[in-house]
């Protein structure tokens, strides 16, 4: 509709200038009076002609005042005949300047059929545009059900290869040996061997899968087809069959070749679950894949590469043995390949020299390949807007609070009281991480709001953790509500600040009990199977494969665990007032305290206001004078 209407527009634009033209051509003729031969007699006998062009029987004629005439006499008659039928002096004509003009034959051409001719070939033209356009929607038509995969050639010079990818060993060395089969398909067929026809890339979202696809294809040197799960699919039945099979029609042509299929879950769901039962687009188009996925011969050559981060809700005729038999497992990196990545991503970035990605990659637990790359990239962003030369540690640090947090709203100003209750339930966060011995090094508390949030403590680990003990999940629970029982020791009320607290913390609470078998209890068992509603979405729904007396079973004992944790926190809190106040403190003073800040409120030599005496009455002063001279031995 927006190409026709644009058509529409332009066929009229040249239509108005066409219409210029003419007027224009015909203002400039309307200059020249027609005249006919009476007139033209009685201007001869009165000597107002100064000169005739005569073409062939159109005579135009200039007057002295400087005007211009013209006039038509017979064709087969001369001037000289005309003048002595009218009974002119011949005299009085030789005074005027004659001069003959003949028509050649293309004037006279053109003259007689320019008039029917450029109407014609406007209207031709016209059609012609519009006819066009009508193809275009045809061919349109006609290409609907071939495969929009992207095509990346060998003959670009950049290409991806496994030197561009940090971390991720065990995965590239698996797919060594496709690229060595794409290379030397003979060694292994003289052997007998094949190499599976379908690699599935698993791993959560950044990881690398689509980035590891095409350094396959740029270590093999072999054509690489990219294209999306979702584009196969289309509201006409048939439709994702038909690009199926052209996009493995072009690839077989193009052997040795990878085809790479990105979200493969969009098309590769288990099927019948779906309203339209085996008439559904999506299963038509699964059907065609498990088809042509089959159907290689031994010497194809034809690689299928896929990725997905959701391979539980894979069709299980897609895992078997001749399709994706062969799966490759990408998992966040680890310490080690996160500096490695970083590093990657730092080449082309002006790094100070004071920056240790080895501390970078301390700081960053849990963030993927992708993660690292924006992380440099919004530090060389915040590099930019400071008019800086290189990027520093502070612009890295700022960007890592930036992607975990959210971005500082300073412009989010509490009044007093908010602030000091904010101040204190960020100070019972941080004080019973701090106590507790399982729990991560807190390395930043603030009370300017990010995000949504009016205040954070942020804990990171010193190390990568792969398992997790029940008793860092109860020590956790305790600092999740330490904020709220924090509220409650100090101001005798407790307000909304607390709502995300509550809610991560029953939540874990009931991981550990349902999804972990941590509750002697209710014993070694998992309570509640979550299982996909596809043909709904992504609705999520609990099959609950327990009795109602276990479902009060397990409510109790989220209520207790909870409970338990807040009694820990509670205790901490109170036993170690001064810290929290004097946390508190600080916080209200410099609103945000770095590690090294917050870790000097803790030293004996820091103490500078008056502690809360002891039950012994022990005074405030000789406690600081034994703390010192312990802290000088």
């Amino acid at each position: 509709m927006k190409n026709l209407t644009r058509n529409i527009i332009i066929a009229i634009v040249i239509f108005l200038l066409i219409s210029i033209a003419f007027s224009l051509f015909n203002t400039s003729e309307s200059k020249v009076k027609d005249i006919n031969i009476t007139t033209f007699i009685s201007e001869i006998e009165a000597g107002q002609i100064q000169s005739a062009v005569i073409k062939d029987s159109q005579i135009d004629l200039t007057l002295k005042d400087g005007s211009k005439q013209t006039f038509r006499k017979e064709a087969n008659s001369s001037v000289d005949s005309l003048l002595k039928n009218f009974g002119v002096d011949p005299v009085k004509f030789k005074a005027v300047a004659i001069e003959v003009k003949s028509q050649d034959g293309f004037e006279f051409w053109a003259i007689t059929l320019l008039p029917f001719l450029i109407p014609l070939v406007l209207i031709v033209a016209f059609f012609w545009f519009f006819m066009r356009q009508a193809q275009g929607a045809n061919s349109k038509a006609m290409s609907f059900g071939q495969s929009g995969a992207k095509e990346f050639n060998l003959n670009k010079k950049v290409k991806t290869s496994f030197k561009d990818i940090a971390g991720v060993k065990e995965a590239k060395q698996e797919l060594i040996e496709v690229v060595d089969f794409l290379k030397n398909p003979n060694k292994f067929l003289s052997l007998g061997a094949t190499i599976p026809k379908g690699v599935l890339l698993l791993g959560a979202p950044g990881t690398g899968k689509t980035l590891l696809a095409k350094a396959v294809a740029g270590e093999a040197n072999v054509p690489f087809f990219s294209i999306s799960g979702s584009e196969f699919v289309e509201m006409f039945v048939g439709v994702g069959a038909s690009r199926v099979r052209d996009l493995f029609k072009k690839a077989k042509k193009s052997a040795p070749c990878i085809i790479f299929i990105d979200e493969i879950d969009a098309v590769g769901r288990q099927r019948g679950a779906g309203l339209g039962g085996s008439h559904d687009e999506r299963e038509q188009t699964l059907n065609q894949i498990l088809v042509e996925m089959d159907g290689f011969e031994q010497n194809t050559n034809v690689i299928v590469m896929a990725a997905t981060n959701r391979p539980d809700v894979l069709d299980t005729a897609l895992l078997r043995p001749g399709r994706f038999d062969r799966r490759v497992t990408l998992d966040l990196p680890d310490i080690n390949d996160r500096e490695a990545i970083l590093s990657v991503h730092a080449r082309n970035k002006p790094i100070s020299k004071d920056v240790s990605m080895r501390r970078i990659g301390e700081m960053t637990p849990g963030f993927s390949g992708a993660d690292l790359s924006n992380l440099l990239n919004e530090s060389a962003i915040l590099a930019a807007l400071k008019n800086q030369k290189e990027i520093f540690l502070d612009d890295i640090l700022k960007s890592i609070y930036k992607i975990i947090l959210g971005p500082e709203r300073k412009s989010h100003i509490l009044n007093d009281k908010e602030k000091k209750v904010t101040a204190y339930h960020e100070a019972g966060h941080a004080l019973v991480a701090h106590e507790l011995p399982n729990m991560d090094k807190v390395r930043k508390v603030s009370i300017i709001a990010r995000g949504t949030a009016a205040g954070f403590t942020l804990k990171l680990p010193d190390e990568d953790k792969k398992l997790h003990t029940k008793t860092e999940f109860i020590e956790e629970l305790s600092v999740l509500l330490a904020g709220r029982i924090a509220e409650e020791e100090m101001f005798n009320e407790v307000t909304t600040g607390a709502q995300n607290d509550l809610r991560v913390a029953t939540s874990l609470a009931k991981k550990i009990i349902t999804e972990y078998g941590m509750n002697e209890k209710l014993g070694l068992r998992t309570f509640g199977q979550r299982e996909e509603m596809i043909f709904l979405g992504r609705e999520l729904h609990e099959q609950k494969d327990y009795s109602e007396k276990s479902a009060e079973m397990i409510d109790d004992e989220i209520s207790k665990l909870t409970k338990e944790a807040a009694e820990c926190a509670r205790q901490i809190l109170t036993d170690k007032k001064f810290y929290l106040d004097k946390i508190a403190e600080e916080l209200l003073h410099k609103e945000t305290l770095e590690t090294d800040e917050f870790e000097a409120i803790f030293k004996p030599t820091a103490i500078t206001v008056k502690a809360e005496p002891k039950s012994e009455g022990i005074k405030t002063e000789e406690i600081k004078e034994e703390e010192i001279e312990e802290t000088k031995a």
